[in-house]
């Protein structure tokens, strides 16, 4: 049997669920208060006045709910994942359409402990619930010749009003190579803090993939395909010069818009100076190898 990867991240290290559920009153009152440096620690996160669980995960991104932070946890509630289904389609042995419990029917559900980036360069600590991405390509065979494992999200016009625009070329879709995909810190997710995932973070099941950032975790998955060629990706597609097909968090590769050499955790206290973000999100030596020989300031 093959080793599943473990972490040394134990749950002392893991970001207390209320500042990951209110990050958006965190990170605005930093910014409004211009005091990068100042963040409120756990106790006086927890000392703060409760929130409901909808105002607490309002602060996403789910363009097909809307482009504003808010609009996802406004507009999610309309999403039916009532008998949800993926497509299993392209070079695997058994392709189907199976409902989220078939897929994941045998396989011991896991808690494991990611560090999770914000866009705003705030590292966070979460825990998700889900399975390997290994284990259900293991499931339905992948055929020899395969070389990438295309991913879509629904796209439902009725239910989603974001699409209405055209702000990207729907549906979503997003790609890894075949040997990221089976790598043990793939996850597919349907669990956070122990609880569902609401519809605004990408309900019933999504893809979480540590060393990359947040935008290549496609959510509400209904298709994937195995490929042996390169798939599209949305944001790669849509603006190739900032979004690059594999979207690893490589602190020596600025985004055109911003640096992304130095990263500050969430509940780091009241004195949290920036720290240097790691090579691949601090996992490069699980996945380093995957890159051997390969430019990264052109395969970015």
């Amino acid at each position: 049997m093959a080793c599943r990867w473990t972490n040394d991240l134990t749950q002392a290290d893991v970001t207390p669920e209320s500042l990951w559920l209110n990050r958006r009153q965190v990170i605005g009152g930093a910014l409004g208060a211009g005091a990068l440096g100042s963040i409120v620690s756990p106790a006086m996160a927890e000392a703060l006045k409760p929130t409901s669980w909808d105002d607490i995960t309002s602060y996403n991104n789910y363009y097909e709910f809307g482009t504003g932070k808010e609009d996802p946890a406004a507009n999610a509630h309309t999403l039916n994942t009532s008998g949800w289904a993926i497509e299993v389609d392209g070079m695997v042995d058994a392709p189907g359409r199976y409902s989220v419990a078939t897929l994941t029917e045998g396989l011991t559900k896991e808690e494991r402990i990611y560090r999770f980036r914000c866009v705003e360069a705030w590292s966070m600590v979460v825990p998700w619930n889900g399975f390997e991405l290994k284990d259900i390509l293991d499931k339905v065979g992948v055929q020899s010749g395969a070389k990438y494992v295309a991913f879509e999200t629904a796209f439902r016009p009725d239910q989603m009003p974001g699409v209405r625009y055209g702000v990207l070329d729907w549906p979503y879709r997003e790609g890894l190579r075949l040997d990221e995909a089976m790598n043990p810190l793939t996850l597919m997710a349907t669990g956070i803090y122990g609880k569902s995932i609401p519809n605004q973070n990408g309900a019933p099941i999504r893809l979480v993939v540590p060393w990359k950032y947040g935008f290549k975790s496609i959510k509400s998955i209904v298709r994937i395909t195995l490929t042996d060629k390169e798939p599209p990706s949305s944001w790669n597609t849509s603006n190739a010069r900032e979004y690059g097909f594999y979207s690893n968090v490589n602190p020596t590769v600025d985004h055109p818009r911003w640096s992304q050499a130095l990263e500050r955790k969430i509940g780091g206290g009241l004195f949290n100076p920036r720290k240097p973000t790691l090579m691949f999100n601090g996992y490069e030596d699980e996945v380093a190898s995957l890159y051997d020989g390969m430019d990264l300031e052109k395969f970015f």
